[in-house]
């Protein structure tokens, strides 16, 4: 096992000590004969968080910036032709859940 002694400018450093993680590169420089860190310089992405427009009985209907989520999960043991049924009113109750949220938004 070799170990390579690695300069790091102090800006990481000090985000390692408090221990946050520094993402980058890392090159070997045969010159000087040890590593070299640099440091990706990336803002942290963040995404707003879906709005829950209402929770269902099997799942939820969210809205994001740009779209409407419906989710829906059926127990395994209720059979297919129960899962076809429960489908059903679980789209319909999204609908509504759509319609009421735009009225009440609106008003």
């Amino acid at each position: 096992m070799n170990i390579i002694q690695v300069l790091v400018d102090d800006k990481s450093f000090a985000r390692m000590q408090m221990g946050l993680r520094v993402e980058g590169t890392v090159g070997f420089d045969t010159c000087k004969g040890m590593g070299d860190l640099n440091a990706f310089n990336r803002k942290r992405y963040s995404k707003p968080k879906d709005m829950l427009v209402k929770k269902l009985p099997w799942g939820w209907v969210k809205k994001s910036l740009t779209r409407v989520k419906v989710f829906a999960s059926f127990p395994d043991d209720v059979g297919t032709a129960r899962v076809l049924g429960l489908l059903d009113d679980h789209t319909r109750d999204a609908k509504n859940a759509l319609i009421e949220y735009e009225i009440i938004e609106r008003v």
